[in-house]
C-alpha cells in the first residue's frame, strides 16, 4: 500500500508540474540496451513491463559494466547505454546524452563466514580505515581494519576489473578513480559477490543490487553488508543501523542518511538527444509509468522535480 500512495503522489506531483504520465502506444520495432550491472535488474523490470503495453516492441537488454553501456550508445552499437555513475566531459564531447532515472548505492561487502563477523559488523567501517585498504594498502589484517584482537589474518581484497559504475563509485568516496583501487580484480557485479561469498577473508564492494535478495530484503546468503562508521567512533551507533534490510538501507539513501558517493544516481545514455519514436516512448514510460516498479525492485525513485526535469530533456 506504501508503495502504492508513493508511486500516486509522485505521478501527482508531475501531473501539477505539467507533466503527464505517458500512456500505452502501438510502437513497433526493437530497441537494444547495454552497460551498468547495477541498473541491469532494473531495466529488465522496465523492459518486460513495457514490452506488455507495447506487444510488438522487442527490447534485447545485456549488462557488461557501465563502461560498456556508454561506450556502446556513443559507438552507435545500441540505442540506450546504462551508466552507474557520472557522465565525464570527453563523453559528454564524444555524445553522451545522459538522463538520470533512478538511484541506488555501492556498499561494502564481506563474507558471512568471516570468523570475525560480529565484531566487524558491531564495529563498522571508517572511511579512513577503507581508504588504507583499498588505496594505500597500509591496512591488510582484519585486527588493523576492525581492531579485533588476535584478528592477524591477511584480508583478501576484491575490486573489479571490468570498467564499471561500482568501481568508479567506490573510489571517488577516497576522491579517487576506479583504476587507483587495490584487490583481486574480478568481472562483474555477480562475479565480486560470489568471490566474498566463498572467501572467509574477503572484502569487496558490490552494487545493492547484487547485495540484498530483493524478495526477501535481507543480504543475499553467504554475504553481509558492512556498515559505514560513519562518525568514526568504532562502533555502529543506532542512527548509523539501517542494513539489516533492503528497505531500511533503501530509506537511509532517500534521506541522505547513507552518504553520496557511495549513493548515488543511476543513467541512460544515448548518443545526443534521442530520436528514435520507440527509444523516446520507453524513457518517457521509465520517468512516469515506470516508476511505480522502482522502489518494488530494490532501488530509490528520483524526486518529482528532477523527474519532470530530466523528461524535459526529451
Amino acid at each position: 500500500m506504501k508503495r502504492i500512495i508513493k508511486y500516486v503522489l509522485a505521478v501527482g506531483a508531475l501531473s501539477l508540474l505539467g507533466v503527464a504520465p505517458v500512456s500505452a502506444q502501438q510502437l513497433d520495432g526493437q530497441i537494444s540496451v547495454s552497460g551498468a550491472f547495477a541498473l541491469y535488474p532494473l531495466m529488465v523490470k522496465w523492459g518486460s513491463e513495457f514490452q506488455k503495453a507495447n506487444p510488438k516492441v522487442k527490447i534485447n537488454i545485456s549488462a557488461g559494466g557501465a563502461g560498456k553501456g556508454i561506450t556502446d550508445a556513443i559507438g552507435g552499437l545500441v540505442e540506450i547505454g546504462m551508466v552507474s555513475r557520472e557522465i565525464n566531459p570527453q563523453e559528454t564531447k564524444k555524445g553522451a546524452y545522459a538522463i538520470a532515472v533512478a538511484k541506488d548505492a555501492v556498499v561494502a561487502t564481506v563474507s558471512a563466514s568471516n570468523p570475525n563477523i560480529n565484531e566487524i559488523l558491531a564495529r563498522g567501517l571508517q572511511r579512513d580505515i577503507a581508504y588504507n585498504i583499498y588505496v594505500t594498502g597500509h591496512v591488510r589484517t582484519w585486527n588493523r581494519a576492525f581492531g579485533i584482537t588476535g584478528a592477524q589474518k591477511d584480508l583478501h581484497i576484491y575490486t573489479r576489473s571490468d570498467a564499471c559504475g561500482a568501481g568508479e563509485v567506490w573510489a571517488k568516496y577516497f576522491v579517487k578513480k576506479q583504476e587507483d583501487l587495490l584487490g583481486v580484480g574480478v568481472f562483474g557485479d555477480p562475479g565480486i559477490a560470489t568471490a566474498v561469498q566463498r572467501d572467509p577473508l574477503g572484502i569487496g564492494y558490490n552494487n545493492i543490487a547484487y547485495a540484498y535478495d530483493i524478495r526477501t530484503k535481507k543480504p543475499n546468503p553467504g554475504i553481509k553488508v558492512i556498515p559505514l562508521d560513519l562518525n568514526s567512533n568504532k562502533k555502529i551507533d543506532a542512527d548509523e543501523n539501517f542494513y539489516n534490510s533492503l528497505t531500511d538501507l533503501l530509506a537511509a539513501i532517500a534521506s541522505g542518511k547513507y552518504p553520496s558517493p557511495p549513493a548515488r544516481d543511476l543513467y541512460l545514455v544515448t548518443k545526443g538527444k534521442p530520436t528514435n519514436p520507440i527509444t523516446v516512448a520507453f524513457i518517457k514510460w521509465i520517468l512516469t509509468n515506470g516508476q511505480k516498479y522502482v522502489d518494488e525492485s530494490g532501488y530509490v525513485n528520483l524526486p518529482a522535480g528532477k523527474l519532470a526535469t530530466e523528461l524535459q530533456k526529451l
